[in-house]
């Protein structure tokens, strides 16, 4: 008969998802402002090739075009995000920054000059890549084989439409930024099981 964990410990291993979970409220906040208030807030995303419009690095995943835009990101991005948040709050705001950034500069450079990109999509992106390529990390079998089961049920899930969403994107949503996002996500579990495998 084992032990359970003290309530201090579970509150500590719960406080982890409250990332995702604010950052999603912080979402749902600002789509219900921009509906609120006169003008909108979607002008501060990410412009292609406009240096007046860097902000949009940061702003631009928060941004969404209008409800089902949100709506349609926001299952996903609660599921994948987290996921990520289970290696703790810390790893998911790593997360998080590298793919705004390397989906952002991908979108950034590769869109048609002035093309306005907004949306939770590229961070969807790159927790999908993180997740599927967190399993070749190094450490104890049981965490392998947990991430593997983990990989193989989200690509179940979330394979098909990420493959969409990159090859067939609908006219307006911008392959790039899944596509760079995914890259971003990919990026940060591979250097992460470098830096884990140099400590070794």
């Amino acid at each position: 008969m084992t032990a359970s964990a003290p309530p201090a410990v579970l509150a500590s291993r719960g406080s982890r998802f409250l990332a995702p979970v604010g950052l999603l409220a912080l979402m749902w906040g600002i789509r219900i402002a921009d509906a609120a208030l006169p003008g909108t807030f979607v002008g501060w995303g990410l412009r292609s090739w406009d240096l007046g419009s860097l902000q949009g690095f940061v702003l631009g995943p928060l941004l969404h075009a209008n409800w089902p835009h949100l709506i349609g990101n926001s299952v996903p991005f609660l599921v994948l995000g987290c996921l990520v948040a289970v290696e703790g709050a810390r790893r998911f705001w790593l997360v998080t920054v590298v793919v705004a950034l390397v989906g952002g500069a991908g979108t950034w450079l590769l869109n048609a000059p002035g093309t306005l990109t907004v949306g939770a999509s590229v961070l969807v992106f790159g927790y999908f890549g993180y997740v599927v390529l967190r399993v070749v990390a190094p450490g104890r079998v049981a965490h392998r084989v947990a991430y593997a089961a983990i990989a193989v049920i989200v690509v179940v899930l979330y394979g098909a439409t990420m493959v969409a969403g990159i090859l067939g994107a609908a006219p307006g949503v911008s392959w790039q930024a899944h596509l760079f996002g995914a890259i971003g996500g990919g990026l940060t579990a591979l250097s992460g099981r470098r830096r884990r495998g140099s400590a070794e």
